[in-house]
């Protein structure tokens, strides 16, 4: 598979995508882009976690901004570490290039940023190095907890307590319905560089919160943490008040 450029629900400012990893993510969230309503999971993301080894031959090039594990989500627990290491050396090998990872299981970041010398679980674990130029990122949809029948990925608060301190940001995609003082609280502890805010796109039946509950929280994140929203397109469709529709 070659580099793509971003395109369709991507980031604006993601300029291009890779992945390495092949299989199902385990933490099987019922909104999840991979899975297309029409016609499911495609072939590669089903079955046991694996490694494409053609996609390590990849030229990443440099000046460009590349999402990396875009259809899975590379620190999930389950992912061992030695594929973790192989993804980020690839990385490595090309510098002049900013990467983006996102993961709902950012304990790991704290884990591979910091881990040289430290133990973890009673295990001595090698330092993996990310990229000189890279962005961190976690989802977070609600400072409410998460049904296992939408998501099996860590609680909301977990991933709050785990981000590290670097450049970083926070995805709110899909927003679903949350208490305003408490999520923008949640958010602000995390201290990111910016938001991605978005809505779900799927058709999926998510409880969303009206626009005017978003209003409120955008604008107590601005103005109470200066923290800066970029808007996903499809919020769009909550500012209208429509429903989902393909």
């Amino acid at each position: 598979m070659a580099l793509k450029k971003a395109h369709g629900n991507m980031y604006e400012w993601v300029t291009h995508m890779h992945s390495h990893l092949a299989g199902e993510c385990s933490h099987e969230c019922s909104y999840c882009y991979v899975v297309n309503p029409r016609s499911g999971r495609p072939e590669r993301y089903c079955g046991p976690l694996r490694i494409v080894e053609d996609e390590f031959k990849v030229n990443y090039g440099e000046g460009k901004t590349i999402f990396i594990e875009h259809m899975n989500d590379m620190l999930a627990a389950d992912v061992p570490d030695e594929f973790v290491q192989r993804i980020l050396a690839h990385c490595c090998m090309w510098p002049h290039n900013t990467y983006v990872f996102q993961t709902k299981n950012p304990a790991r970041y704290q884990q591979r940023l910091y881990a040289e010398t430290k133990m973890y679980e009673g295990v001595y674990r090698p330092k993996l190095v990310f990229p000189p130029n890279c962005i961190l990122g976690t989802t977070i949809e609600t400072n409410r907890k998460i049904p296992e029948k939408i998501s099996k990925a860590p609680d909301p608060f977990l991933r709050v307590s785990n981000m590290v301190t670097c450049k970083k940001f926070v995805t709110i995609e899909p927003v679903m319905d949350f208490d305003v003082e408490t999520f923008a609280s949640m958010i602000g502890q995390i201290k990111p560089d910016f938001i991605n805010l978005g809505a779900d796109s799927k058709n999926r039946g998510l409880p969303e919160p009206t626009i005017e509950k978003i209003e409120e929280l955008t604008r107590v994140l601005k103005d109470t943490y200066g923290i800066e929203l970029r808007e996903k397109y499809n919020l769009k469709r909550l500012k209208r008040g429509e429903a989902v529709h393909e």
